[in-house]
């Protein structure tokens, strides 16, 4: 049974991004989610700040959720899920102690990987204004206490810097050249504005695992998968995707509702197969296992 079940050890980040392919990874903003990626045959995913705080707390993502409620929901959602995930850990929420307590306790939730950005506080979503970021010395200390604070060998560390919105895309380019050197694995240069941009930062890192953010209605255009792959980047996330269209879908049913429609049972899942989703087998298995007891003369 799949909510039961001992689960087996994932496949280490570096392995699958080492694959000759493009590592796709939706955004889980609940537990439900997770279940679904993994049934629909993802080979990873992540969890994002922007939907979390969106989905849990009806909040924007402009630093109101601290590291508690983040953390919170990121361990319900992993429980849910056997697949690899990258977790967003924000700023670290605070110096380099408090990134030491936060990859560790993401590590030890079972997070593969972990990115950890350069804005200052209060962090918002890095295709939001009125952001602004660090010194590079401070977020080099950062990076460096990140990368000592791992227990874990494949434990994967990936630098974001959100600079490019702040002093352009030469000093983002030179933080991530410094980020990789304190010790992160991978690099997330948030928010180009172009493909062009796009190009460049491939072309600046070649070799170094990339990642890019498409995010719908943000600032970096949208490319397809393989097209991203063939400039570089070989972790391609999706932070919104699901949580606007699971909105939009929410909003629309609700809206039927009111009119006294019931239009909306054709699109929905249906009983059998939500409770196919949430493993209801399984469960019941085990209630009537326990109601039949021991066996006679057992």
């Amino acid at each position: 049974m799949q909510a039961m079940q001992s689960q087996p050890r994932r496949p280490a980040w570096r392995d699958l991004i080492a694959r000759k392919a493009p590592l796709l990874l939706p955004a889980a903003h609940d537990a439900l989610c997770a279940r679904l990626i993994e049934r629909a045959g993802f080979a990873a995913y992540s969890i994002g700040g922007f939907a979390l705080v969106g989905a849990r707390l009806a909040l924007p993502d402009i630093g109101l959720a601290g590291y508690g409620e983040m953390s919170a929901g990121m361990r319900d959602i992993m429980a849910a899920s056997s697949l690899p995930v990258l977790v967003d850990a924000d700023d670290g929420y605070g110096d380099a102690k408090n990134v030491t307590r936060t990859i560790r306790s993401y590590e030890r939730m079972g997070a593969s990987a972990i990115f950890i950005e350069d804005q200052r506080a209060p962090k918002r979503c890095g295709h939001m204004a009125g952001k602004d970021v660090i010194a590079t010395a401070d977020m080099v200390a950062k990076i460096k206490a990140a990368a000592d604070a791992r227990v874990d060998a494949d434990s994967f560390l990936i630098a974001r810097t959100d600079a490019r919105a702040i002093h352009g895309l030469d000093d983002a380019l030179r933080r991530g050249e410094r980020y990789l050197a304190a010790g992160a694995d991978g690099l997330f240069v948030e928010a180009p504005l172009s493909v062009e941009e796009l190009t460049q930062i491939g072309a600046a890192f070649r070799g170094v695992p990339l990642l890019a953010n498409m995010l719908e209605d943000g600032r970096t255009p949208l490319l397809p998968p393989q097209d991203l792959y063939a400039l570089g980047y070989v972790m391609i996330a999706y932070p919104t995707t699901l949580i606007f269209r699971v909105a939009k879908t929410i909003e629309k049913t609700l809206s039927d509702l009111r009119a006294g429609s019931l239009a909306m049972s054709e699109a929905g899942m249906g009983f059998a197969g939500f409770n196919a989703v949430t493993a209801l087998a399984g469960w019941a298995e085990i209630e009537d296992s326990a109601n039949r007891g021991p066996a006679v003369g057992g």
